[in-house]
């Protein structure tokens, strides 16, 4: 098993294989190795073209500075630089030996080493394989090809010891397997599984970036299948766990239940879904669980709201960034309103189809559908022709004339739900061509001084 030429030229063809290949020559131009290692190596070996290119060198942190002054030194402490070259940014790793640690979060001490101690303490075999893109050699000391050939994950050196060094890496093994579509070692298989509770002590924002890689990877069911069954899940996201055995009604449901219907939806994700509506996509339904109630059938009252609420707590357990939460909690907060939409009146179409997330709630839509079966895309065929239509008839949403600020300064009243309703309804009057300047708009809030 080789990378095959064609895959070589075509990934070095790409803009970011063009970059990283120059980087390599900087860096043996300079006298040090350099190396692209990990899922690029393994990527072409599977005649697949990258997405992310990493590199190793025996270059120091410092070293790696001086010669890419564009380089941000924050994880330099870690043994990692990133740099940035030719617009694209790259994490470059001095070769390194990491010690063991008594929590299981991060490595407690990194000292330089070589490349050989560099590749025995990285995680698995197929992650421990080195490509040099000037000489085209590879540099295999863990035999991953080998393994790559049966699509086989397993842990290098004793997997209970690795997990114990990080148990990110539990995280990482799951998501490996699904990347490749691969199977487990046994005795990795097992260790897995009995440190799964050492997840529940990895920091929110550790947890968080691993499930976004997931998410990405071509399906995401097969790492949320394994998680759940290992026992990782409930240590993790519980509230997704407990959607497993929560049944739907049957005829409208019949993949199963919530938790297969999450499963579905988010595999259904393709290259124009961002990682935003591959959140909300995976807890749209979560407030399921707690919604469950058997009435004239199965239902699940106010679910949406529920999971809003859900969703908020994980992000904020997991450190999600607020820009981020604010956007996947309002999509999943809206996602069963769409049937409404096509009867308001324009001035509510226009709050709705102008919404800056509008086009991410669509695509939640489209994935909900997806993941139910059987699939019915009529009301979402008709939203997508009536949003078109309303949008060839009104360009863009124009600007208002008067800011929330200017509103509270002309009617002398502090920030408040009054001022947001004053504003939609200076909206409305402008979208009907009752105002057309910033002055009509001042006289039209006259009107409203006496409600203040």
């Amino acid at each position: 098993m080789s990378i095959p030429r064609e895959i070589i030229d075509r990934t070095l063809a790409t803009p970011q294989g063009e970059a990283a290949y120059e980087i390599t020559t900087i860096f043996l131009d300079a006298g040090h190795e350099c190396w692209w290692v990990g899922g690029a190596p393994r990527d072409m070996l599977l005649e697949r073209i990258p997405i992310d290119i990493d590199l190793a060198t025996s270059a120091t942190p410092d070293q790696v500075i001086s010669l890419f002054p564009k380089s941000d030194p924050a994880a330099a402490t870690l043994g990692s630089v990133l740099i940035s070259h030719k617009g694209h940014i790259f994490e470059v790793t001095t070769f390194r030996v990491e010690s063991s640690t008594s929590d299981g979060r991060r490595p407690e001490a990194i000292t330089m080493g070589t490349r050989e101690q560099d590749a025995i303490r990285r995680d698995a075999t197929v992650n421990a394989i080195y490509w040099n893109a000037v000489s085209r050699e590879l540099f295999d000391p863990c035999e991953g090809e080998e393994d790559l050939k049966e699509r086989l994950v397993q842990f290098i050196g004793k997997p209970e010891a690795r997990i114990q060094q990080d148990a990110l890496r539990i995280l990482r093994l799951v998501r490996l397997r699904a990347g490749i579509d691969g199977q487990y070692h046994p005795d990795t298989y097992h260790a897995l599984r009995k440190y799964a509770h050492l997840t529940a002590a990895l920091s929110g924002t550790r947890i968080l970036e691993e499930l976004e890689k997931i998410l990405f990877v071509a399906k995401p069911s097969k790492a949320l299948r394994d998680l759940e069954e290992m026992g990782i899940l409930k240590e993790i996201l519980p509230e997704i766990s407990v959607c497993k055995g929560v049944a739907q009604p049957r005829d409208y449901h019949r993949e199963g239940d919530v938790f297969e219907h999450l499963l579905q939806s988010i595999d259904a994700a393709g290259e124009d879904h961002g990682i935003d509506v591959r959140l909300a996509t995976l807890f749209h339904d979560i407030g399921k669980a707690k919604t469950f109630a058997v009435k004239e059938r199965i239902r699940f009252d106010h679910h949406a709201e529920v999971s809003e609420t859900l969703t908020e707590n994980i992000a904020q357990r997991l450190q999600m960034p607020t820009a981020r939460m604010e956007k996947v909690c309002w999509i999943i907060a809206h996602h069963m309103m769409m049937g409404t939409l096509e009867s308001l009146t324009e001035e509510r179409k226009a709050h709705w189809y102008f919404h800056p997330w509008f086009q991410e709630l669509l695509q939640l839509m489209f994935l909900d559908i997806a993941g139910t079966t059987p699939s019915d895309f009529a009301l979402y065929e008709s939203i997508i022709k009536d949003y078109d239509e309303f949008l060839n008839t009104h360009p863009r949403k124009e600007k208002p004339f008067l800011t929330g600020d200017e509103v509270m300064q002309l009617l002398g009243i502090g920030a408040g739900v009054r001022v947001g309703k004053i504003l939609q309804d200076l909206h409305d009057a402008q979208m009907r061509k009752q105002i057309t300047t910033k002055n009509e708009a001042k006289a039209f809030l006259k009107t409203k001084r006496g409600n203040c």
